[in-house]
């Protein structure tokens, strides 16, 4: 199912562009996203296509840029395993970063399809110190 790491590119793509609408088009209506506990989300979060647009809408208000290098990706069926390295560049200070510094984190992400569309994410990060 090669169609599927397309999409999951295609996924990471549309959140580095900042673009919300063709974020949107790629879920699946009853899409669940689920991060496991973390530094930023000490109980994780679980968040719903509506919490997804709206979380997708407030990054846009404080990254100025954000990228997603994918090292490694794995499909198996309607799922896709992504090694990704993420950079972000703040748009205003955050905890010790100035305003334009960057965070960095290694995620691990796992997605589910159905009918061309992710159906379920499911999220390990890992921040740097």
């Amino acid at each position: 199912m090669s169609d599927n790491l397309e999409i999951a590119r295609r996924y990471l793509k549309a959140i580095e562009s900042g673009q919300t609408e063709e974020l949107a088009g790629l879920f699946d209506p009853d899409v669940i996203v689920e991060i496991f506990p973390s530094k930023f989300f000490p109980q994780g979060s679980r968040s719903n296509l509506a919490a997804i647009r709206a979380s997708a809408e407030r990054g846009r208000n404080v990254m100025t840029s954000q990228t997603y290098e994918v090292k490694n990706a794995v499909v198996s069926g309607d799922q896709v395993a992504l090694e990704i390295l993420w950079t972000g560049t703040l748009a205003a200070p955050f905890q010790t970063i100035p305003a334009g510094g960057q965070m960095r984190a290694y995620f691990a992400s796992f997605l589910r399809f159905r009918n061309g569309k992710i159906l379920s994410q499911r999220n390990y990060d890992c921040y740097e110190a």
